[in-house]
């Protein structure tokens, strides 16, 4: 299997090793997006999708110099993800779109969060971090002990700062003109499998044209929004099996 690349969404890391499990040995990379993790003092005024996508390219480059690659991009990182594809075309194998932002109506906590103050973001970011269970609860997850180590790490991976620039260049990227053309030409040219949390799936706006484009639609039992936090096993398992050659373009649902 080629490699596969997680880029992660507004919050939290992708670099769970349960999820990554099931891919091996295919190579796998987790890569800090610009402004998370090893690269959170990065200024917000220079956070955008295109800065983003430049990025990942450059990470990709040095882990793994002119490979082709699977990408999996989960909610703010599918715009990145696709982003990416339209950009570099020959170095994407396929995408996984994990409830990827196809509108604004998916992008609806990108949008509260762009219209509030960096004091206000600031805010909210500090009342999650001291108290997961209650964050974890608002997206439908029981705080097991697990999931709160989970979340603690995900509240953590990126400053308040962060949070509120990537809402801001989502909003404009994801309302701008080009950005439905920019989908339907990555649609047209590379096979993308749509994935999300069956809890969540009501929620994710995805058109009718893009259900019949792609390569295969999945809906993960048991979960929502956040599958790979919830299933990470599970959702390393359906990953394998999207990009295995064997099972390329067939459609799955799991039991």
């Amino acid at each position: 299997m080629l490699p596969v690349i997680f880029i992660h969404g507004l919050i939290g890391s992708f670099a769970d090793p349960r999820a990554l499990a099931p891919l091996h040995p295919a190579p796998t990379l987790c890569p800090d997006l610009h402004g998370y993790g090893a690269d959170a003092r990065a200024k917000p005024g220079t956070i955008t999708i295109d800065t983003q996508v430049e990025h990942l390219r450059a990470a990709i480059d040095q882990a793994l110099p002119g490979r082709r690659v699977h990408l999996v991009g989960h909610s703010v990182g599918g715009v990145i993800a696709a982003a990416f594809a339209h950009r570099f075309l020959e170095r994407t194998a396929s995408l996984v779109s994990v409830e990827g932002n196809f509108s604004l109506v998916d992008a609806f906590w990108s949008q509260q969060l762009a219209a509030k103050t960096a004091a206000e973001v600031e805010q909210i970011v500090q009342a999650d971090r001291a108290d997961p269970g209650r964050w974890l609860r608002a997206g439908g997850i029981e705080p097991t002990r697990e999931h709160l180590r989970s979340a603690t790490q995900d509240l953590a991976y990126q400053p308040a700062s962060t949070i509120h620039a990537m809402a801001r260049t989502v909003v404009e990227y994801t309302a701008g003109p080009d950005y439905q053309q920019l989908l339907r030409d990555v649609f047209e040219r590379v096979p993308v499998h749509l994935v999300a949390g069956a809890r969540s799936r009501a929620g994710w706006d995805v058109p009718a044209w893009a259900l019949s484009a792609a390569a295969s639609y999945t809906e993960l039992p048991r979960t929502g929004h956040m599958v790979m936090l919830e299933a990470p096993e599970e959702f390393g398992a359906l990953l394998a099996g999207l990009l295995a050659p064997a099972s390329a373009g067939q459609v799955s649902t799991p039991e």
